[in-house]
């Protein structure tokens, strides 16, 4: 799968990168910890479900999934702390 940056290029989807921004992110919140296995296992989440969609995504849609499965799995902190890293 293919990814359109907010620049216009298009790199090849990079899972390590989406765990290591989740860990970062959860690590700024202060207060909610996350493994780096739990952040490889939602990132995994993600891609999973981006997969079956389209062959070039958007880093939006990334965001926004990674975003929605931080709340749904009880990280609202971590999530808010997500957005604000890839703003």
């Amino acid at each position: 799968m293919k990814i359109t940056k907010r620049n216009g290029n298009v790199v090849v989807y990079d899972d390590e990168k989406v765990a290591k921004s989740i860990l970062k992110a959860a690590a700024d919140s202060g207060s909610e910890r996350l493994s780096e296995k739990m952040a490889v296992a939602l990132a995994d989440e993600v891609f999973a479900g981006l997969t079956q969609e389209e062959e070039i995504i958007t880093t939006q849609e990334i965001r926004d999934r990674v975003y929605l499965l931080l709340c749904e799995r009880g990280f609202p902190l971590t999530a808010r702390r997500y957005l604000e890293y890839k703003k």
